[in-house]
């Protein structure tokens, strides 16, 4: 397989263990909905957010609000793979977007080949490793 494929194909299986590992991890509450942001023939398209995590926020309401009209949002980019970590302008491009929409958080989703999925979320410019359950649960 040529390195471009292979990259490929690692990233479409990391996207697809994502979306698994955020279905499976909810206990209780509105159930999270995926969107996938995959370019033509389910290669990665541009921009910095591969997935967001979206679901109703029934616990908060705001004024002229009622519980389950706001939403809770949380960003994903994923890498599959040998491909490296985001880097510094990279980062400042998501926290940047995720104020833009208030988002809850922003994850790395880093998948590997017969090796467990990790999520880490940005904390201020640094990588915290986390649980899915402590962000979806």
């Amino acid at each position: 397989m040529s390195p471009g494929k292979k990259a490929q194909h690692t990233a479409k299986w990391a996207r697809t263990m994502t979306k698994w590992l955020v279905t499976h991890s909810r206990r209780t509450g509105a159930r999270w909905n995926l969107v996938d942001f995959g370019g033509k023939a389910k290669a990665e398209a541009r921009g910095i957010v591969d997935l967001i995590a979206i679901r109703k926020d029934h616990r908060h309401d705001g004024p002229g609000l009622k519980r389950g009209d706001l939403f809770e949002i949380v960003l994903i980019q994923t890498k599959g793979g040998s491909a490296p970590r985001p880097t510094p302008d990279d980062l400042a491009r998501l926290a940047k977007v995720a104020r833009h929409y208030r988002a809850k958080a922003v994850i790395l989703a880093e998948w590997r080949r017969a090796e467990k999925l990790d999520l880490f979320k940005l904390s201020g410019k640094r990588w915290k490793l986390v649980s899915p359950r402590e962000i979806f649960g």
